[in-house]
């Protein structure tokens, strides 16, 4: 398994004493009409020029004397032509790739603040990649040049930029994407290590903004791709910590105290409770496979993932680019993690997607579906005495 480490610790500012940095803050921050804005502005311009360099060398060591495995320094190889990525909202996945040669990819994502749906009668102004919570999907491949267009909508309050955790190099992107509102930055990277990756807003104050809803991921396919299956959902788990009670009506805004204290007042799937069911759940058909891209958010809590009726038959555990486990029921999720996982569907009904922390899935809204449709197979299940026993064949 692989891990990311995530550069955004608070450090301290030396750099506001320096007279060009000084001087280059004062300047980007007299857009902002007041004094929050302005020390928000200063706040990302002073943590991101904060963050440590990390250097990368440009050949592949050896196995270690005492026969252990070697770590690679990767390469960039040869780089073929160049196309503009599609990315998708959430639950959909982009196509699998199917050329077998490293490209240029030009991502093209835009931050947008705007309010919407968290629960029925519940508002919240979301922060955003691409308009939707999670952010846009992305999908690139092993040893592709990623070319990032990163823009910022002019009616956005703040500065974001993107710390992807795919990246090689300094913040994983975010001191190089920094964006004023109105503005685009351009950063490019090589995608090195194959997996599925967070990405998420690094801008100062960072909880803000992933609690608001800065995150999503970005899947870097290995070289010989993935297994093919039928189906393919991108499911985000996060908290959002409300001014209000669950399910209180009206138009809720971040509660900086309840995040402190890890309290949320919703931990959701896709941004908002019931974003997975009923109309909007998942679909599948029996006989069929299906794989999921599994990410959580955060700020604070560790998901459970589970999928009540069904065992997971591989589990690519921490967003590793192989299978590491068979058979599972419930696989761990961290903040700022993600997990894939596939299985196959065997019998027609209703899937439930939760949080296995359980008073999260059925008091705070960390609940989706599958509905799965098909010819009815009483061998792989049936009721055959009790209450749940119907008139369509136990179900």
């Amino acid at each position: 398994m692989t891990s990311h480490t995530d550069h955004h610790i608070p450090l301290p500012n030396p750099l506001l004493e320096d007279r060009t940095m000084s001087s280059t803050i004062v300047t980007a921050t007299k857009r902002f009409a007041t004094p929050r804005f302005a020390l928000l502005a200063v706040g990302a311009l002073a943590a991101a020029s904060s963050l440590a360099m990390v250097a990368c060398g440009d050949t592949a060591s050896a196995a270690s004397a005492d026969g252990r495995r070697g770590v690679p320094v990767r390469t960039v190889g040869e780089i073929r032509g160049q196309e503009v990525a599609v990315l998708t909202a959430p639950p959909s996945v982009p196509a699998p790739i199917t050329r077998d040669y490293a490209t240029k990819v030009i991502v093209n994502l835009e931050t947008v603040e705007k309010t919407m749906r968290l629960a029925d009668s519940v508002e919240y102004t979301f922060w955003t990649f691409g308009g939707s919570v999670p952010g846009s999907f992305i999908r690139v491949r092993e040893g592709d040049q990623v070319e990032f267009h990163m823009k910022n909508h002019a009616t956005s309050s703040v500065p974001h930029n993107i710390d992807l955790h795919a990246v090689t190099g300094p913040g994983g992107g975010a001191k190089a994407s920094l964006t004023m509102p109105g503005h685009e930055s351009v950063f490019s990277f090589a995608a090195l290590n194959p997996g599925l990756y967070v990405y998420h807003c690094a801008t100062s104050p960072v909880p803000m903004h992933i609690a608001n809803g800065m995150y999503g991921l970005i899947l870097v396919e290995p070289k010989g791709g993935l297994p093919e299956v039928d189906h393919e959902y991108y499911v985000m788990q996060s908290e959002f910590y409300t001014t209000g009670k669950f399910g209180e009506h009206g138009h809720q805004t971040l509660d900086m105290e309840k995040g402190i204290e890890e309290r949320p007042s919703y931990v959701v799937f896709n941004g908002a409770v019931g974003s997975l069911t009923g109309d909007r759940a998942l679909t599948a058909k029996a006989g069929e496979r299906v794989r999921l891209f599994v990410g959580n958010g955060g700020p604070n809590l560790t998901s459970s993932f589970h999928v009540i009726g069904e065992v997971f038959d591989n589990v690519y555990a921490e967003g590793s680019s192989t299978v590491t486990e068979h058979n599972v029921q419930t696989t761990t999720v961290p903040a700022g993690g993600s997990a894939i996982v596939e299985f196959g569907v065997e019998k027609p009904g209703d899937l439930i997607l939760v949080d296995h922390a359980i008073f999260r899935a059925f008091n705070k809204g960390a609940l989706g579906m599958i509905k799965v449709t098909g010819d009815d197979n009483r061998k792989v299940f049936a009721a055959l005495k009790g209450l749940g026993v119907g008139a369509k064949g136990g179900e």
